[in-house]
């Protein structure tokens, strides 16, 4: 028995979990929040299953990594630093040179530098967590997990979009896709415990929370994603749009004089549900909204379920046939009634069709299937794993035994 971290650093937090392997049992996990303020919050799983949360100043993010190795002492979860063999982050973007984890080197972190220009709000933060731990723990392996590596099997038709190929070749411009440490654990515990590892399996996965992508699966290798370049890309989001006509962006920077960074960044943290909805982008809250008779919540769930909904259709005809259609994360996981929403878009063409009582009952971490027996494809609820996940990579290329 070891253990082994994953971690996922962001900005201004730094989310952890410790797995005793190969058992892969939770040890702990917690958060730093608030990182850089005088009142950031630290909260940490004890042994007895109680989350354990003070507020207090974190200068950096060395000092979180220092607040996490303190309190996993103070908690008793480890005696001793040798204890930890291994480390994983969650990177989110690497480019076109990663189809698998790898192991943190000069090589990879100059790479997930070069990417920054990507991932502005993601990859510098990861960057600054793992050279936080290599100093903390400097003889600890140390592995870089990324968001799009599953997404690399995608075939240029797929991945190029169609614009003057240099703008490929030179500046790297394509669909790279996100969340695919996500849709990978999907597609494995998918084909191995509902297609009982059969030939030739074709699944569509949906990891939707405030943040969401489809990924179009087969034979356990990514056929398509619907993020593109940035996160911003694909279905209506939270706060994100989705995909749109182009032209909308110029025209507004054109019509408003506001600078396209302005807008950017308005069309990431304050459109999608939020936008048309006028109420929140937690979906608890327009769903409230909604059932409350509120005009602009009914519109912005049914502009939300139309587009996911279009999705499923395009990546059903992509695959040829679908086995399994897979929700999961926040919403995916946990909101009968959005779920409801889109498969009521589904049922005439596509056939699909819920078990009412299954989908009203399946949230807060419950997985199930939740399709009808008359369904065109069975659907069923999966609760991610992107932390095993990491930690599984961690043993694998560090070669822990």
């Amino acid at each position: 028995m070891f253990k082994v971290m994953a971690v996922n650093a962001g900005s201004s937090s730094m989310k952890f979990k410790l797995y005793e392997m190969p058992e892969e049992k939770v040890l702990t996990g917690g958060n730093v929040e608030r990182i850089g303020h005088d009142d950031a919050i630290f909260s940490i799983l004890a042994k007895d299953g109680t989350k354990h949360k003070k507020i207090l100043p974190v200068k950096d993010h060395s000092v979180a990594v220092q607040l996490i190795i303190q309190g996993m002492k103070d908690e008793g979860i480890i005696q001793d630093l040798k204890e930890i063999k291994g480390i994983g982050h969650r990177i989110v973007q690497g480019g076109p040179y990663f189809s698998d984890s790898a192991l943190f080197n000069k090589d990879t972190e100059d790479k997930i530098e070069s990417l920054i220009p990507l991932a502005p709000l993601h990859n510098g933060p990861h960057l600054i967590g793992f050279r936080a731990f290599k100093k903390a723990l400097p003889d600890v392996g140390q592995i870089a997990v990324f968001d799009t590596s599953f997404h690399q099997t995608m075939a240029p038709e797929d991945y190029l979009f169609p614009i003057k190929r240099e703008y490929y070749e030179k500046y790297k411009c394509r669909r790279y896709g996100a969340h695919g440490t996500s849709h990978r654990y999907l597609a494995q515990k998918a084909i191995h415990e509902y297609l009982h590892d059969k030939k030739d399996t074709r699944i569509i996965t949906l990891h939707i929370g405030s943040g969401a992508s489809l990924c179009a699966i087969r034979d356990g290798k990514c056929v398509l994603t619907s993020m593109g370049l940035t996160p911003l890309g694909g279905i209506m989001m939270g706060t994100r749009t989705g995909d749109m006509d182009p032209s909308v962006f110029n025209y507004l920077v054109t019509s408003t004089g506001r600078t396209a960074e302005s807008l950017f960044q308005e069309f990431n943290k304050e459109s999608g549900l939020q936008a048309v909805s006028e109420v929140s982008n937690d979906t608890r809250d327009i769903e409230a909204a909604a059932l409350k008779g509120d005009e602009k919540a009914k519109l912005a769930i049914k502009m939300w379920a139309l587009r996911l909904s279009q999705f499923i259709a395009s990546y059903a005809c992509r695959l040829g046939h679908v086995d399994l259609i897979v929700w999961s994360a926040g919403i995916g996981e946990n909101s009968p009634y959005f779920r409801k929403a889109v498969i009521d878009e589904c049922t005439e063409f596509m056939g699909l069709k819920l078990d009412a009582k299954k989908n009203e009952e399946t949230y807060g971490g419950k997985e199930e299937i939740i399709s009808s027996k008359d369904s065109s494809i069975p659907m069923v609820v999966i609760p991610t794993d992107e932390e095993l996940m990491i930690a599984r990579d961690t043993v694998r290329l560090l070669k822990l035994k």
